[in-house]
């Protein structure tokens, strides 16, 4: 049961570290504000504004379609090294790249629980896990 949570939780932040990283680790990419113009199945597809004085602007990014990126929208990015790919940075962005993590903990909650018999754990876990989901849901 220890090796199931632990894989749980590994693989949440397995999930949440490939956008996670450029939010946490931003310093040195380019940052700057997507204008949100349409939008597909998977992606929406935006102009970009660098806050860097003297970098041109592109009009090719694209950025994950979710429940927080919506047509006309203005969010604050960080471009992924050497792509067109912009992630939302910020609180938001943040909280929103970690909410795999947030599911796994989740998951984890009643393994703790239940089959190792660690309530403490179990309740730390879900907690952990419930107030992020809920902190990334307010945020966005």
């Amino acid at each position: 049961m220890a090796l199931v949570a632990l894989v749980l939780v590994a693989a949440g932040v397995w999930a949440s570290w490939d956008t996670a990283q450029h939010v946490l680790l931003s310093k040195g990419r380019e940052h700057g504000t997507m204008t949100v113009t349409g939008c597909g199945d998977e992606v929406c597809t935006g102009r970009f504004a660098p806050e860097a004085p003297g970098a041109p602007s592109r009009t090719d990014m694209t950025i994950p379609r979710s429940v927080a990126v919506e047509k006309g929208g203005v969010y604050e990015v960080v471009v992924k090294p050497d792509t067109t790919e912009a992630v939302r940075a910020g609180l938001a962005g943040g909280l929103h790249a970690w909410l795999p993590l947030g599911g796994a903990l989740l998951l984890a909650a009643p393994v703790l629980g239940g089959g190792l018999r660690w309530p403490r754990a179990a309740w730390a876990s879900g907690g952990a896990g419930g107030v992020l989901l809920v902190a990334s849901f307010l945020s966005l």
